[in-house]
């Protein structure tokens, strides 16, 4: 049912909360985890100007999943990183449709009612357009 599930992930405590029902998922379906980490276009400037190589800049992105990456190295499931790079929301939904997901899980950033309808939310913007089931973690 859930084979191919897709793992936003962010280096954020949500994230590694999503991650553990990302393995729960994968463990009771066989499937393989799909993590992805977008570096949207403020983010890359920041590294780009603070950094003194490309290696640099890779490291740092890596160590910003690099818990998401232990835990799932830890439960043996099968899984595949990919560092992307774009707006979040659509990226993610980009990405889901062109993998044929089963399943999509992603973390809740906790944000209050005016934020989410001022600035919107990853999560709700990719609940909203991708055609596969959305597990979105609190």
């Amino acid at each position: 049912m859930f084979k191919r599930i897709v793992l936003a992930a962010d280096g954020s405590e949500n994230s590694i909360r999503s991650a553990n029902y990302a393995v729960e998922l994968a463990n009771k379906f066989s499937g393989i985890i799909q993590v992805i980490y977008v570096v949207d276009g403020q983010t890359s400037k920041e590294d780009v100007l603070h950094s003194n190589s490309k290696f640099e800049i890779e490291q740092k992105r890596k160590e910003k999943i690099y818990k998401v990456e232990y835990l799932l190295k830890q439960s043996g499931v099968e899984y595949e990183v990919h560092i992307l790079h774009g707006d979040p929301g659509p990226t993610i939904i980009k990405f889901t449709q062109e993998q044929d997901v089963d399943c999509v899980v992603i973390g809740s950033r906790g944000l209050n009612k005016l934020q989410t309808m001022i600035l919107g939310s990853v999560s709700h913007k990719v609940a909203k357009r991708v055609t596969c089931p959305v597990l979105i973690v609190k």
